[in-house]
């Protein structure tokens, strides 16, 4: 027989062999790579937070110009510290405690019952929790006038990370958990991030990571197209990403709806800072110091959106792949407890893995040896669920508006006006199509009874739960009105919530959409 034959038969017989031992739709990857990037995304996110903390929230509406803060080994240690990454493995702690089918109230238990500081939609959903919400209504805007905040996808890397190739299985997931804070865009918002992550552990191009993270969301919710807007963007000014920035500013920073940042510069929204991980992924080349400091000098939550930027490329490279000046000072602190945790990096990392090998059995794979054979699922978007129909914020009306008409004993205190009187009254008229009343929540903070067009809407409370003041938050909202006049009517209780030593009640402005 001709050589050259007996070659080509021999190849077609390997090649046939590895073809039967991996069916179809399935992919292997050997159980040192899976670790080595598991590390890889959990670093990634530690030096990327750590490497924009400084500077998060102190840009806005604006580009980082100028040095950057200089990049230590030691300041990895901050990490340690961070909610993004603090929260999201007390998350991946309910999947050890309760397994891969952790419910929603799984989730919100946890959550309920957490000791660390909240902000935004994990604060919002927290309060509702501990009145007796449900935590499957929890993060919905009848309860969370922050549903569309950016809290579910800078907690939502633990899913992904256990779900290599497996992007179906992350959605649901995200479905369970991300709803305890979040809904519409602001679950989306995870949903896109660990399909990236997801994606990542196979895949070596940026681009295709975020076009596999966009698969999984409904095209026509306003996340997803935002990020479609990226992709085209980045396309047409391949080498220009502040152009791009410009471009996000002009069309998608309009419509922030957190009571926080509503017609003001900061805005905390998932979608625009997606937009800014999609950035440094897109135009970072694979470069993991590139990467990071374009999602930070994106601005706003310039710490959550490169550690989320980092965190997928940490998988995409692999932890022994990320530059020795960047992950240097992890091995000093590789032993150490995050806050709030029983989890070091260390530990972080044998829990996804296990979570991972179990995912991946649950769904068609298998163990082999050293290899974990995966059955591959291609990303499918998530059904459509948003609640941006309710109209843009379009006027903050301050407590000094002759507008408002006030009743009984309110005194002025900075920019608010507060009562503890028991019948004081606080009315104004508006049109729209929803309001937020905005004040603090108050260690001495009491309860009120809110009137929408002469109905008793809601009793609410300002108490936070906690000793510390917080600001701009909702008093009281209410969206998807009829579209005309509203009168709003806020009456003091005279009587504290909960363990309140007081009966306060403050307001700062009320802001109307339409």
């Amino acid at each position: 027989m001709n050589r050259a034959i007996l070659i080509v038969i021999v190849v077609a017989m390997c090649a046939g062999t590895v073809v039967r031992s991996q069916p179809s739709g399935h992919r292997s990857i050997p159980l040192a790579e899976l670790r080595d990037k598991i590390e890889g995304g959990w670093a990634g996110q530690m030096i990327g937070v750590s490497f924009g903390a400084p500077t998060e929230f102190r840009y806005l509406e604006k580009i980082i110009e100028g040095d950057l803060p200089p990049w230590t080994p030691e300041r990895i240690s901050n990490s340690l510290r961070q909610d993004d990454l603090y929260v999201d493995m007390t998350f991946a702690k309910v999947i050890d405690d309760k397994g891969l089918d952790a419910t929603t109230d799984d989730f919100g238990e946890m959550f309920r019952d957490a000791k660390y500081a909240l902000w935004h939609a994990n604060l919002a959903a927290r309060r509702a929790l501990k009145r007796g919400v449900p935590a499957s209504k929890s993060g919905t805007p009848e309860f969370n006038a922050h549903a569309n905040d950016i809290d579910f996808q800078i907690e939502a890397d633990f899913i992904g990370l256990m779900a290599p190739g497996m992007p179906q299985s992350s959605n649901e997931i995200c479905w369970r958990a991300g709803r305890v804070m979040n809904h519409g865009d602001g679950i989306y918002g995870g949903m896109f991030v660990s399909g990236m992550y997801s994606a990542a552990f196979f895949e070596n191009d940026p681009r295709r990571i975020v076009e596999a993270g966009l698969r999984t969301i409904p095209s026509r919710s306003p996340y997803a197209m935002l990020i479609s807007d990226v992709l085209r963007w980045s396309k047409e000014y391949p080498q220009d990403w502040k152009k791009v920035w410009h471009l996000i500013e002009e069309k998608w920073n309009k419509r922030e709806p957190c009571p926080a940042g509503a017609l003001r510069p900061f805005n905390i929204d998932a979608k625009l800072n997606g937009a800014y991980i999609a950035l440094g992924m897109l135009y970072g080349n694979g470069d993991f110091g590139k990467t990071i400091e374009i999602s930070t000098r994106a601005g706003q939550d310039s710490d959550c959106n490169p550690a989320s930027a980092a965190g997928i490329l940490g998988v995409m490279l692999g932890y022994k792949a990320i530059p020795e000046e960047w992950k240097g000072g992890i091995p000093a602190i590789a032993d150490q407890k995050f806050s709030y945790t029983d989890f070091t990096f260390r530990t972080i990392c044998r829990s996804t893995e296990k979570q991972a090998i179990a995912l991946a059995e649950r769904n068609g794979g298998k163990l082999d040896g050293e290899n974990l054979l995966i059955k591959i699922q291609q990303p499918r978007a998530a059904k459509l669920e948003v609640w941006d129909d309710y109209g843009s914020p379009v006027e903050r009306v301050a407590v000094s508006d002759p507008r408002w008409q006030w009743k009984g004993n309110w005194r002025d205190d900075k920019s608010m006006k507060m009562s503890a009187e028991k019948g004081a009254e606080a009315t104004i008229e508006f049109e729209g199509t929803g309001a937020i009343v905005v004040g603090p929540y108050l260690p001495k903070g009491g309860r009120a009874d809110v009137y929408l067009d002469g109905k008793l809407h809601k009793t609410i409370d300002v108490y936070p739960d906690e000793n510390s003041p917080k600001g701009d938050e909702s008093v009281w909202h209410a969206f998807k009105l009829r579209n005309r006049k509203h009168t709003l009517r806020l009456v003091v209780r005279g009587e504290p919530y909960g363990e309140s030593q007081g009966s306060d009640i403050a307001i700062h402005d009320l802001v109307v959409f339409r």
